[in-house]
């Protein structure tokens, strides 16, 4: 598609051909003869016959419309496979004046995000979603997809779609069978008369939007004439003459309703969150007098692993809290693995001066390992001059490739917590040891979190600071395994 772009919502130049310049800088990146196109030109002329080119954020699949940002000079948020319409409902619940625009393809929207768009249709809060529907995975390499016809061969079925594929998917009808949506609508692209009904439907789900009234969607049936190995003329052929046999085009619902969704912005006011949180807007102490940049000068990245019950997680969400605490940003990404004993799941922290930019910690700074898979996991991921503290109870071999300058200290965890008669505070013996080992906060933030989170339950409270002065003291004394003399005590 070749468009000119003045008094429209597309860009003016698309940067992703020749850096905007000349008549690449003109052309979106699809098919001769794709349907995308014309789909896109409706959609921009309607947001700016509306007038909501400032307010309307378009969501972007996994597909061929995948770069639909390069194109579209609206706010824009690229989706993983088939989420679409749970960004959208988050943009739309965060500001509830913006247009949410849910752009997706039939494997996008109706293989792998068919849980998303059931839940937004069904909640039915007020989001326009384009489904565009042209029967196959056309991005991917032509596999069979969720509306492939019945016989249609694909990469996926050489032999044709057969009983055993089952039927293809009708997302329209099953949208429309839901109580919330206020509109569905299935249209085509293959004639004059199809494309004004095209263009119409997709000015109306905006308009609804707008107004307030419901969850609006229209499935547009679309050529691939390269997938069909057809061309551009015989495209629209095959469409309008197999595709609506299983996909008829019309209306399925079209309800009057009174506007509903009047929902007010979220509120960043601490007042009435810690209201709302029955927290307490009381400053709590601090105690560092820096921030730990002998660690790293702006965001220090820890990864705490182990098997279910060996308490990484929470030991992860006190080390997050306490960096808090202490005015600092910080992030717990918690991963449960599949194993509810054994094997390893892990937490990834994060605790920056500023801002922390990414969470996930795949280059840790600093690892607790609870037992030996997270260590032999992990180990090897740890930044040079790294630290890893590990719960020598458990683990006998430390993994021989580990970074340059990476110092790994042995503490006996499960060991001091059953010497204390309480196992599970050996994550609080990790965390002692970790503070002693790295100095990333204090002492007193450490054990003012742990206080914190024991206040219902405050007969637990002298056992835990007595499980992490334990730890400090393993790694300051420098013994991997609780002293005979100190057994039974």
């Amino acid at each position: 598609m070749s468009t000119e772009t003045k008094g429209t919502a597309f860009f003016q130049h698309f940067d992703r051909h020749a850096h905007g310049k000349g008549l690449k800088g003109a052309s979106t990146h699809y098919c001769p003869g794709c349907g995308h196109g014309l789909i896109h030109k409706y959609l921009a002329d309607a947001i700016t016959e509306l007038g909501i080119q400032d307010r309307t954020i378009a969501i972007s699949p996994v597909g061929c419309s995948v770069f639909l940002y390069y194109y579209f000079d609206v706010g824009n948020t690229q989706a993983a496979h088939g989420r679409a319409p749970a960004v959208g409902l988050g943009h739309k619940l965060a500001n509830p004046e913006s247009i949410v625009v849910s752009y997706q393809g039939d494997g996008d929207l109706a293989s792998i995000g068919m849980a998303e768009i059931m839940h937004a249709a069904q909640l039915g809060i007020p989001i326009s979603v384009i489904f565009v529907n042209n029967a196959i995975y056309g991005m991917t390499g032509g596999q069979m997809a969720p509306t492939t016809l019945p016989g249609m061969k694909s990469t996926t079925s050489p032999f044709g779609r057969g009983a055993m594929e089952g039927p293809p998917t009708k997302m329209a009808e099953l949208i429309a069978q839901l109580e919330a949506p206020v509109y569905v609508e299935r249209t085509a692209l293959f004639d004059q008369r199809t494309r004004k009904a095209t263009q119409k439907a997709i000015k109306k789900i905006l308009q609804l939007q707008m107004e307030g009234r419901g969850f609006g969607f229209v499935e547009v049936l679309s050529e691939c004439p390269t997938h069909l190995k057809m061309t551009p003329t015989d495209a629209e052929e095959w469409v309008k003459n197999e595709m609506t046999k299983y996909f008829p085009i019309g209306k399925l619902k079209d309800e009057t309703r009174d506007p509903w969704f009047h929902l007010e912005k979220p509120t960043f006011d601490p007042e009435r969150i810690t209201k709302v949180l029955e927290a307490s807007a009381e400053a709590p102490p601090r105690h560092c007098k820096t921030f730990p940049g002998h660690l790293d000068e702006v965001d220090v990245a820890l990864k705490l692993a182990g098997a279910g019950g060996d308490g990484a997680q929470t030991a992860a969400l006190l080390l997050a809290k306490s960096a808090i605490h202490e005015g600092f940003d910080a992030t717990h990404i918690p991963s449960y693995g599949p194993e509810s004993r054994g094997g390893t799941s892990y937490a990834d922290v994060h605790i920056a001066k500023e801002e922390v930019l990414s969470p996930a910690s795949p280059r840790p700074h600093v690892l607790i390992a609870f037992n030996a898979p997270s260590l032999a996991k992990f180990g090897p991921t740890v930044r040079e001059n790294g630290i890893i503290v590990y719960d020598s109870s458990v683990v006998s071999d430390v993994p021989k490739e580990l970074p340059k300058g990476v110092k790994v200290f042995g503490v006996p965890c499960a060991e001091i917590a059953i010497s204390l008669g309480r196992p599970v505070v050996k994550n609080v013996v990790a965390l002692g040891a970790l503070q002693e080992a790295t100095a990333i906060l204090s002492e007193e933030t450490l054990l003012h979190s742990i206080r914190e989170a024991l206040a219902g339950k405050c007969a637990m409270i002298p056992v835990n600071e007595e499980a992490f002065q334990w730890g400090v003291r393993s790694v300051r004394e420098g013994f991997t395994h609780l002293p005979e003399a100190e057994v039974g005590k």
